[in-house]
């Protein structure tokens, strides 16, 4: 009879320990795994292994569905899949930034070659304009 009243309060804890693992804040140190799960509950690993195996059982179950259902029940693999998140979306902005920039120098290279062709061109234009004839020239009034 005391062995069966040990049984149950040991099921007692483990269930406990699979719910506060799978919904609640995990103490620190912890993680959401059968090792967790066994110091939370104070129950030996082999004892799980042996005595409870539908427990374990139902906790791996529980845990393996819980990411397709939207939650994350360890806030360290939560903020892995964040932080990868995060590393995505900056990977992609910083490759648009990159061509943006790789444009903007095309732009400014292609600007640059005008500007010169353009001050060439006002430069060929004043030396023919000091080799000719001012008589025929007819100067505008400046500002």
């Amino acid at each position: 009879m005391a062995c069966d009243r040990q049984q149950a309060d040991a099921e007692a804890r483990i269930r406990t320990a699979i719910t506060q693992l799978l919904t609640g804040p995990i103490p620190d140190d912890l993680k959401c795994d059968v090792t967790s799960l066994c110091v939370l509950a104070g129950v030996p690993r082999a004892t799980l292994y042996r005595t409870y195996p539908h427990l374990k059982a139902e906790f791996d179950r529980q845990r393996d569905t819980a990411p397709d259902n939207g939650q994350q029940p360890d806030r360290r693999l939560a903020r892995i899949d964040q932080c990868k998140t995060e590393t995505n979306d900056l990977r992609v902005r910083l490759a648009s930034r990159d061509r943006e920039i790789s444009e903007l120098k095309r732009f400014r290279d292609t600007a640059v070659s005008r500007l010169a062709a353009q001050h060439d061109e006002i430069t060929a234009l004043r030396t023919q304009l000091r080799a000719a004839d001012h008589s025929k020239i007819r100067w505008l009034p400046s500002r």
